[in-house]
């Protein structure tokens, strides 16, 4: 699968180029991203519209594991899609990470009434795998004043077979409110997602987000929470402010600027949400989750307390 980033103005820009091509695009305020295995025909439309390609990074996760098939599975169930590829341990580990996993989906009984493990944590909603490997797993709910989107941290919808007049809409929706979205057209549907916490911090989200709903009742479409998956990684430190500081001049990521919030953000909201924790005693081991960045001519780094990113083309 190859992967094309385009500059364009707007939303509304970039849903145009995904209502000419055949391929998973993702539509954000300021470009489109493209995933086709042959990009020669997104190429060509692209220019017809005017769109400028550039250069986007893409932030993922792999997990090292001694026993890779289990690891996946257990993943997999708790993401509900296989975008963790776990990987074999090369060498013994300490089981405890400085990099953890939040997952947040609408609420899923069967999968946290699994019998063979139980919810712990400070919050009663951390799992681990058979390695110890943990993740938060963490319950949705409606965002107040809709009736169709999630608070997943971000507020998201998900409409099945979607048509492309609906993405315009949504497009010139969010063009004409000034609030940037996340807009994934797949042939399965349409899934929109805010920035994390949009529905308190703009005054104008929830507004924006009931004109979406009715616009897609217009066309009859119901929405389906059962795809939506929000994932974001923290980062222990030591000394929070200089690591959190390295991972947004490296990433080119923004602060948020809220009082007590650590968050960084992808400005493009492309790549993953990064929040760091206050580290209470030193953990020199390395980490079996591990940052992996591809893009062109990606530079591998090691952040102040020792955090691997590995590149890759």
């Amino acid at each position: 699968m190859q992967t094309v980033w385009y500059d364009a103005p707007s939303h509304t820009a970039g849903a145009a180029l995904a209502a000419t091509v055949t391929a998973d695009v993702d539509v954000r305020a300021t470009g489109v991203l493209v995933r086709a295995d042959d990009l020669t025909a997104v190429a060509a439309a692209a220019g017809k519209l005017g769109l400028t390609e550039s250069t986007a990074r893409t932030l993922s996760v792999s997990i090292a594991a001694a026993d890779p098939p289990a690891i996946q599975a257990f993943w997999d169930e708790v993401v509900g899609a296989p975008i963790f590829p776990v990987r074999r341990l090369d060498e013994p580990r300490p089981l405890r990470n400085r990099i953890h996993v939040d997952v947040v989906r609408p609420y899923d009984e069967a999968l946290r009434a699994r019998g063979d493990r139980e919810p712990t944590g400070p919050f009663g909603v951390m799992l681990a795998d058979d390695e110890g490997n943990e993740v938060d797993l963490v319950p949705g709910q409606l965002v107040p004043g809709t009736t169709d989107w999630y608070a997943l941290f971000s507020p998201m919808v998900h409409y099945p077979k979607a048509p492309t007049r609906f993405t315009t809409a949504v497009a010139e929706l969010a063009d004409a409110a000034g609030i940037p979205l996340q807009l994934d057209v797949r042939t399965e549907g349409l899934t929109i997602a805010g920035r994390k916490d949009a529905w308190e911090t703009d005054p104008g989200f929830v507004v924006l987000a009931r004109r979406i709903e009715a616009a897609a009742k217009e066309l009859g479409l119901r929405p389906d929470p059962a795809p939506l998956r929000f994932v974001q990684f923290g980062i222990d430190a030591s000394d929070v402010p200089a690591v959190r500081a390295f991972w947004a001049g490296f990433l080119g990521y923004e602060f948020d600027t809220r009082p007590g919030v650590t968050d960084i953000y992808d400005p493009r909201d492309l790549n993953p949400v990064l929040i760091f924790q206050q580290l209470r005693e030193p953990r020199p081991q390395r980490n079996r989750i591990r940052f992996e960045l591809t893009g062109r001519n990606p530079l591998p780094a090691t952040d102040p307390e020792g955090n691997e990113i590995l590149a890759g083309t």
